[in-house]
């Protein structure tokens, strides 16, 4: 059984290569790589904190769960606006989509 130091250090290795991974792309698709990275690493904190301090509780599982369906719809929305500037300008990069800026 992994004690919760385990538990908190691969949470950290994992969002710390998504944030590396976000910072550093200029793809769209890595970026969203990076970023589900992210959530995942802040999930397994989260599931650690939750398994270690209160297994009788399920809000934390919940919680996940909701997580969980929000990284669903933000890999589906993030890959239909990459599909849609793909088909319009034949690329993803994000540095020529200046554009897009407000």
């Amino acid at each position: 059984m992994t004690t919760l130091l385990v538990a908190l250090a691969i949470g950290a290795v994992l969002f710390a290569i998504g944030l590396y991974g976000a910072l550093s792309q200029t793809n769209l698709v890595m970026i969203m790589m990076g970023v589900e990275l992210m959530l995942g690493g802040a999930m397994v904190n989260l599931v650690a904190f939750w398994r270690f301090l209160h297994p009788e509780r399920i809000e934390g599982q919940m919680f996940v769960l909701i997580v969980m369906t929000v990284m669903a719809i933000e890999a589906a929305v993030g890959f239909g606006l990459g599909t849609a500037r793909f088909r319009a300008k034949g690329s993803v990069e994000m540095e020529e989509a200046a554009e897009l800026k407000g």
